[in-house]
């Protein structure tokens, strides 16, 4: 479960989600997301999910889940910068 017990869902929230984005371009195993809900400073913005990346294998926070943490997946050679 992504939201805990306390925090009401409403399908108003799935618009914000990032959580598919991130599935579409990480599909690590070891990736968990947490997520929780928030309303931005000004009154007139609507609630929104916000998450926060972990990586189980290293036990370390992820900070940009799109790309994982860089431990798991190596690039592959065409990636790499050689300086």
């Amino acid at each position: 479960m992504l939201l805990a017990a306390q925090q009401r869902w409403s399908r108003d929230l799935c618009r914000s989600c990032p959580v598919p984005g991130v599935l579409r371009a990480n599909a690590c195993e070891f990736l968990q997301l947490r997520g929780s809900v928030t309303r931005p400073a000004a009154a007139a913005f609507r609630r929104r999910v916000q998450i926060t990346a972990f990586c189980e294998k290293v036990g370390k926070p992820v900070a940009e889940p799109e790309v994982g943490c860089g431990d798991c997946h190596a690039l592959p050679p065409e990636f790499i910068v050689k300086a």
